[in-house]
């Protein structure tokens, strides 16, 4: 992609992740002209696809899953689908493999998963049905900067008590049986927290409440499908995009009335730190990054050979067994030490998007959450853990490409230790990332804001930390150009 022959442009971006390539579109949508500059040699930042393992074999290196997206306020209401995106569904949205050899499932029906959860379905209807139904509003109040006061405050009196509770609380408060508190646990999980620390709750119930609305899609083809369709909308909006431009220097950007930063705190500081006042500085320095991750993708000749049937028709498998195992490994990664044996969260796009693959053959990702910043090697724990309850899955194997945690930051800065959520969603900076501000978005310096991952609502891919960050910079763009 060529940058144009403009020497002015109202607004750059720096880096086309989901939210960059949102606030670019926000502000294109509004008549800005726009160039997204990206270090790549494509556009996505963590929603890009590759042949990793072998020719033909489509993977991601990172996001795959996109219950966020299809929900999001703002990327639900583009018209991605008139650029090829089409999303692509499995029965099953998780799948919990137990011990004994069953799993539990969960469907976009309440009632059909809670009759696996037997003496606690009951439990689990009335826990989830009001939250369903409340989905819209939660999402709105939630996916952004803390509202105060929420603009749905029914919905969120009635999340707000469950979603502030640890994780390892409310598996206990609403579940009685192990096979129930475990599929709370590995939803939970998905946090990289302990979870026994607050707020762990509430994504797991997130979680939940998305399987129930709308499912976890897949982007047929994989998810480049997803970043090239932001990309080519930006693009019929007039919006321009660079790639193979790294740049490591404020100097180096061309004039703009705004800037705008896909970028976590420790590139921020890299880029524009000589410029920042002290304390914005030392409040950037001070910003907490979370646990990494160990992935690997698979090349395999065949479906995992899971022994419980029905974990075959679901897109995510937790293997972490019972809820004291996942408790305890998620512990152990935040403390620094490595889990034995991990949580793997699992993805087997092939079922349900031949494809990814050539005919008849399938791929598979899995990752562990390890220590931050760790180079060691996990492969040979997360396919035991896999064996454990897929017996013969080695065997299916053509070919394997791993990622350590330290290998996930080379990849993409903004992973800084392997953290795919740009920075610990703890509940202390999950609505004050990456600062204690009314607006996060906006640094101390003129025209110069953040929208990344790192800024509120956290990471995911929604991009309404991009837009949130456009919305913002509007506002300075219409009171600079009305003087």
């Amino acid at each position: 992609m060529l940058i144009s022959s403009k020497n002015h442009w109202d607004a750059i971006i720096v880096g086309s992740g989901p939210n960059g390539l949102a606030a670019a579109i926000h502000l294109a949508q509004n008549g800005l002209k726009v160039l997204v500059i990206e270090a790549a040699n494509d556009v996505g930042g963590g929603l890009r696809s590759a042949e990793l393992t072998l020719p033909g074999f489509i993977h991601d290196p990172c996001a795959t899953v996109h219950a966020l997206a299809v929900n999001s306020p703002f990327l639900s209401s583009l018209p991605l689908a008139n650029y090829g995106l089409r999303w692509v569904y499995a029965p099953y949205s998780v799948a919990h493999p137990l011990n004994d050899g069953r799993a539990l499932t969960i469907s976009r029906s309440i009632k059909e998963t809670a009759a696996g959860l037997g003496r606690d379905g009951n439990a689990y209807q009335r826990l989830m049905t009001p939250l369903v139904h409340s989905a819209n509003h939660l999402l709105s109040d939630f996916l952004g900067p803390f509202p105060l006061p929420p603009r749905h405050p029914l919905a969120a009196a009635r999340f707000a008590p469950l979603a502030l509770l640890p994780a390892a609380w409310m598996a206990r408060l609403a579940f009685r049986t192990p096979p129930a508190r475990a599929l709370f646990a590995g939803m939970a999980a998905h946090a990289i927290l302990p979870l026994d620390l607050p707020a762990t709750a509430a994504f797991s119930l997130v979680l939940h409440m998305l399987a129930h609305t709308s499912g976890f899609p897949l982007a047929q083809g994989g998810s480049a499908r997803l970043a090239g369709a932001l990309g080519e909308h930006l693009q019929r909006l007039g919006g321009e995009i660079r790639t193979g431009w790294q740049i490591n220097h404020m100097d180096e950007l061309p004039p703009a009335r705004l800037i705008l930063l896909d970028l976590t705190p420790r590139e921020v500081l890299r880029i524009v730190g000589d410029r920042l006042p002290a304390h914005y500085r030392q409040s950037l320095s001070r910003y907490r990054y979370g646990p990494g991750i160990f992935k690997v993708d698979w090349a395999l000749d065949a479906p995992i050979p899971w022994k419980a049937d029905n974990a075959r028709r679901a897109l995510t498998i937790h293997l972490g067994g019972t809820f004291e195992e996942i408790a305890h490994a998620e512990r152990a990664v935040w403390n620094g030490k490595s889990p034995a044996p991990p949580f793997v969260i699992l993805v087997q796009p092939t079922p349900f998007d031949p494809h990814r693959a050539p005919p008849g053959k399938h791929i598979a990702w899995a990752y562990a959450h390890v220590p931050h910043g760790s180079r060691e090697d996990y492969l040979a724990a997360i396919e035991d853990q896999i064996e454990r309850f897929a017996p013969g899955f080695q065997a299916r194997i053509l070919a394997r490409h791993t990622f350590t945690a330290s290998d996930m930051q080379a990849y993409n800065p903004n992973y800084v230790g392997g953290d795919i959520n740009s920075g610990a969603q703890t509940l202390t900076q999950l609505f004050t990332r990456p600062v204690f501000s009314l607006n996060p978005y906006r640094t101390p310096l003129k025209g110069v804001y953040l929208c990344s991952a790192s800024t509120p609502p956290g990471g995911g891919v929604h991009g309404m930390a991009g837009y949130h960050a456009a919305r913002a910079a509007l506002k300075e763009f219409a009171a600079r150009t009305k003087k």
